[in-house]
C-alpha cells in the first residue's frame, strides 16, 4: 500500500486506523454495560439515558464537535482538569479524534448489542439465577456467550463509523496533516485544491477496501461464534 500512497496519504490512513481502533476498544466495555442496562434494567431516567446515548445520531456532527470543544478544550471545565491533573490534552490532538469518533460511533454500537441482548430468552437467565448465580455470573456464563455475534456486529459498526467520522472530528481537533488529519479529512482537503482529485480517489478506494474487509471479517467471526455456541448447546 505504501508504494501507491504518498507519505501524507499513508499518515491519514494510519491515523484513521489508529483512531478507529482505540475508539472501538475504549467504548466497547461501556457500550456493553449501557446496552445491558437499556435492555434488562428498569430504573428512573432510563428514557433520558436512551435519549442521551442516541443524541449524536440526531445532532449535526459539527454541533457535537463544538460541544466537545467547549467541554474538553483546554479552557473547558473537563479539559482543564484533564490537563492539570493528568497532563492529557484532547483538543487539536489525535486523542481528541479518538474521543470524537467514540462518541459518534457509540449509538450504533449500543443499538446492535442491545438488540442481541433483547433476543436472549430471559427465562435462561432466570433459570441460572434460581440455581444461585448472581447477576454478574449470569451475564458472564449465559448472556455474554449468546450475544457475542451482536457484540462483534456492534464493534464493527463502531469501527466503521469511527473510520468515517468527519464533522465532529474536524471541529474538535481540526485538520492538521500528520497530527489530526484522518482519512475523511484528507479526502476533504485534497478536494479543496486543484488537481487533488486523484489523491482523494486513492483514499476513497482505501476506505472502501478497509470497510469491506471489516464487514467480511465480522461476518466470518459471527459465523464461527454461532457454530461454537450451537456445538456447546448440542
Amino acid at each position: 500500500m505504501t508504494e501507491y500512497l504518498s507519505p501524507q496519504e499513508w499518515q491519514a490512513v494510519s491515523l484513521s486506523l489508529q483512531v478507529a481502533l482505540w475508539a472501538t476498544l475504549l467504548s466497547l466495555p461501556l457500550g456493553i454495560l449501557v446496552a445491558h442496562a437499556l435492555a434488562r434494567w428498569q430504573f428512573p431516567g432510563k428514557a433520558l439515558l436512551n435519549g442521551v446515548v442516541h443524541l449524536p445520531l440526531i445532532l449535526p456532527p459539527v454541533v457535537t464537535g463544538y460541544l466537545l470543544l467547549i467541554g474538553f478544550g483546554r479552557r473547558g471545565p473537563i479539559g482543564a482538569l484533564l490537563e492539570e491533573y493528568f497532563g492529557l490534552v484532547l483538543a487539536f490532538r489525535w486523542t481528541g479524534a479518538v474521543l470524537a469518533a467514540a462518541i459518534m460511533a457509540f449509538p450504533l454500537m449500543v443499538r446492535a448489542i442491545r438488540l442481541a441482548i433483547e433476543a436472549v430468552d430471559p427465562k435462561l437467565e432466570a433459570a441460572a439465577a434460581t440455581l444461585g448465580a448472581n447477576r454478574l455470573r449470569v451475564f458472564a456464563t449465559i448472556t455474554l456467550p449468546l450475544i457475542l455475534p451482536g457484540i462483534l456486529a456492534g464493534a464493527v459498526l463502531g469501527f466503521a463509523k469511527a473510520m468515517g467520522e468527519f464533522g465532529a472530528t474536524i471541529t474538535f481537533v481540526s485538520n492538521i496533516p500528520g497530527q489530526t488529519q484522518t482519512l475523511p479529512s484528507a479526502v476533504y482537503a485534497f478536494l479543496q485544491v486543484p488537481g487533488g482529485e486523484e489523491q482523494a480517489m486513492r483514499l476513497v478506494f482505501v476506505a472502501i477496501a478497509i470497510s469491506m474487509g471489516a464487514l467480511l471479517l465480522s461476518e466470518w467471526l459471527a459465523r464461527v461464534v454461532a457454530r461454537r455456541i450451537g456445538a456447546k448447546e448440542g
